[in-house]
């Protein structure tokens, strides 16, 4: 507990100086597992999913189209606000 007048730590996931290293440091760690793939092999089963950065991009792609599909979704499932509020 804190005394009154104290001052509150945040956690230093928060703090706003540690926020462009961890985007560096996140941006370092993909770039690597990126680059790894030009070290070890790959060895695709469809000849082009063993094309450099393919499961990236794949990753990526991916991603993106889930947000689209979501957005998308939502749209067709949302209600109005006043939806259960209505005068029958």
């Amino acid at each position: 507990m804190t005394e009154s007048g104290a001052k509150t730590s945040t956690s230093w996931l928060y703090r706003p100086e540690n926020r462009r290293k961890l985007w560096w440091g996140f941006a370092v760690v993909l770039a690597a597992t990126v680059l790894v793939q030009a070290v070890v092999p790959v060895h695709g089963h469809f000849g082009f999913d063993g094309l450099f950065g393919f499961n990236a991009l794949y990753g990526f792609l991916s991603c993106a189209a889930m947000v689209v599909v979501a957005k998308l979704l939502g749209l067709v499932l949302k209600r109005p606000e006043d939806y259960y509020n209505r005068d029958v």
